[in-house]
């Protein structure tokens, strides 16, 4: 089967659709499948079956780029379109499969509106562009044959398939190394954006000198957050992606103020490596993290912030089978029959294998 995965956010760039589009596209590609990636060019050489479009700087959101315009006649035939954003890219992917009458999928990933707030001055007209884009992204969304989210964290109007991106519990496992001896340490790692509320992290660190925290990601905000740092905090760059079982397993508890997450892949993550979190008490981690694998406090809360964290400090979990549903061969087994359910068995010569794909 081949399969076109169209996505505004890839490689350069490090978050949580890119490693999601990563991670899918080797499965399927392990099970005999051809997974083409269309994304925006940027500072990236594509590899083999990785589809470049055209694209300019974004000016109101650092690191990202505008894609511009490829020509559908230059695209490869395919069984099923799968788009993993509202952007140019994925409007491309959805004309070309109407154009060629293709079964269409769409993952949504990101709350978009939630980021207007960081390209506008003002609070008033960034409230009034999420008012008039949401009616537009729900029309959007249901011309899809089906749309996935990873959690009921999608806030819009349209029957959607829960369906967890998920993480391989085969490289996220506890390590034997560990960087961190004879000290207590609470990690981070992730986009340093304002919608992740890395500055919670910091104010928590001043309530807690006798701990030390480490703050693994880069981003638009990295420069503000760095500006006056508690001295028990340390900032270090995107970590190489073979390294970051072992930061998981070495700190001793992992800790979130995101409010803008839809499943929170970092979190489950340091989970699979024994490490239990604590997060805000609001969407996704309402839905996953439970007592068994950390504590959620209340966005703002200092004090709830401090004693969630002092709890995951204190206690013995099962973090790693907390989180084994969110195992990426289950993911990718209900991707599949999502796709047959689509139409793509249907059409496709390789419906045998579609329906009856091997798992390891």
């Amino acid at each position: 089967m081949k399969i076109g995965f169209f996505t505004d956010s890839y490689f350069p760039e490090i978050d949580g659709v890119t490693y999601t589009i990563k991670l899918w596209r080797e499965e399927l590609e392990r099970r005999g499948h051809e997974v083409y990636v269309v994304y925006p060019d940027g500072d990236y050489d594509p590899r083999d079956r990785e589809l470049p479009v055209s694209s300019l700087p974004n000016p109101f959101y650092q690191g990202y780029r505008i894609p511009l315009f490829r020509r559908p006649s230059t695209l490869p035939a395919l069984d099923v379109v799968h788009c993993h954003g509202p952007g140019p890219v994925g409007l491309l992917g959805r004309y070309y499969a109407r154009r060629d009458d293709l079964p269409t999928v769409y993952t949504h990933h990101t709350p978009v509106e939630e980021y207007f707030d960081q390209g506008v001055k003002f609070e008033s007209v960034a409230d009034a562009l999420a008012r008039l884009y949401l009616p537009m992204e729900e029309t959007y969304l249901g011309s899809f044959d089906a749309v996935t989210a990873s959690t009921e964290r999608i806030d819009r109007n349209v029957d959607h398939v829960q369906l967890p991106v998920g993480i391989d519990l085969e490289f996220f496992e506890p390590t034997q190394e560990r960087w961190y001896e004879n000290r207590t340490v609470i990690g981070y790692s992730g986009r340093l954006s304002k919608e992740k509320n890395v500055d919670e992290i910091l104010r928590v660190a001043r309530h807690l000198p006798e701990y030390d925290f480490v703050i693994v990601g880069e981003g638009p905000h990295a420069d503000v957050l760095k500006r006056d740092p508690p001295a028990n905090v340390q900032f270090s760059e995107f970590l190489p992606r073979e390294e970051l079982p072992i930061f998981y397993s070495s700190i001793d508890t992992f800790v979130t103020a995101s409010t803008a997450d839809t499943l929170g892949l970092s979190t489950l993550e340091a989970n699979a490596c024994g490490t239990p979190v604590a997060a805000t008490d609001a969407a996704p981690f309402d839905e996953t993290i439970q007592p068994e694998n950390g504590e959620r406090f209340a966005y703002g809360d200092i004090e709830a912030m401090v004693t969630a964290i002092e709890h995951c400090l204190d206690g013995n979990r099962d973090t790693r089978g907390a989180v084994a549903q969110y195992d990426i061969d289950n993911a990718i087994d209900e991707l599949l029959s999502l796709y047959s359910d689509a139409g793509v068995a249907s059409e496709s010569p390789l419906a045998d294998e579609l329906t009856q794909a091997p798992t390891n």
